[in-house]
């Protein structure tokens, strides 16, 4: 029997021999996370857009800007509408069909985010208070599903809408008419740049960074810190292995270190496009 062939009957057994070697299946360490990457501006039709890679895990992010009319218990607040995709091409887990619960609950978690970092100040999407707001559509879409989704569908977000440009929108209150000038934009502001780090615990006691798929698989629980490098935004820990004080601060000084060096390269990107 061939590594493959016994990797793929039995996963955790040949996953625990590696641990014994402190070193997962795929070579890495357990707390090295995978290289990623960040194309910004990726889709001409959007109104912002951005492409991540994490090891193999790739996801597309769209954005698009509609008028529309604000809620009349917040006249002047508009809208920024997130929601993750993870069609069949991406994975053999998932069917056509409505969304599945992953994908419902990841999108919900992302709401949870966004409003816990105060990612964009909605006040500034309003164009006529009481009359008319912006709204942001926030299409994630999954194209390869191979662990630590949540991860790169936040990076791709953030980098999206770091490139939004909004039209200047003139309303008429008196003939309740608007015109858009597509020539002249201004950037949407984005307040924080929040980064999450998924971990995942093997056999109750092994902490890894970054699991892939068969790692979550084999895993008997996660958390996914989410932090800035500077601000601790969220801890979200859905169930399963309880994290020591100790383990929990390896985990938060891992995420924020990395958060710095996504941002460092979301930086470098947005700059490449503006030359």
């Amino acid at each position: 029997m061939d590594n493959l062939q016994y990797r793929n009957i039995h996963p955790l057994k040949h996953f625990r021999e590696c641990l014994a070697h402190n070193v997962r299946p795929d070579g890495r360490q357990l707390m090295k996370v995978r290289p990623a990457t960040v194309n910004v501006g990726s889709i001409g039709t959007a109104d912002g857009s951005a492409v991540v890679k994490v090891g193999r895990t790739s996801v597309v992010c769209g954005i698009k800007a509609e008028l529309t009319a604000p809620k009349p218990s917040h006249p002047d607040v508009g809208f920024l509408v997130p929601n993750v995709d993870l069609p069949p091409l991406c994975s053999l887990a998932f069917r056509p069909g409505p969304p599945s619960d992953v994908a419902q609950s990841m999108t919900s978690m992302l709401n949870s985010i966004v409003a816990s970092c105060g990612l964009v100040d909605l006040k500034q999407l309003c164009v006529s208070k009481e009359h008319l707001v912006w709204i942001l559509h926030c299409d994630i879409v999954c194209l390869d599903y191979n662990g630590s989704v949540m991860d790169a569908v936040l990076i791709a977000l953030v980098a999206a809408l770091r490139t939004v440009e909004l039209p200047h929108v003139s309303y008429c209150e008196e003939t309740k008419s608007f015109s858009v000038d597509l020539k002249q934009r201004r950037p949407l502001s984005v307040a924080s740049w929040p980064v999450s780090t998924t971990f995942a615990t093997i056999d109750e006691t092994n902490i890894i960074a970054d699991p892939t798929v068969e790692e979550e698989r084999l895993s008997n629980g996660s958390i996914i810190v989410v932090t800035d490098g500077t601000r601790l935004f969220s801890i979200n820990k859905p169930g399963g292995t309880a994290y020591s004080e100790t383990d929990l601060q390896k985990c938060i000084s891992l995420a924020k270190d990395r958060a710095i060096n996504i941002n460092k390269m979301l930086e470098t990107a947005l700059n490449n496009r503006e030359q």
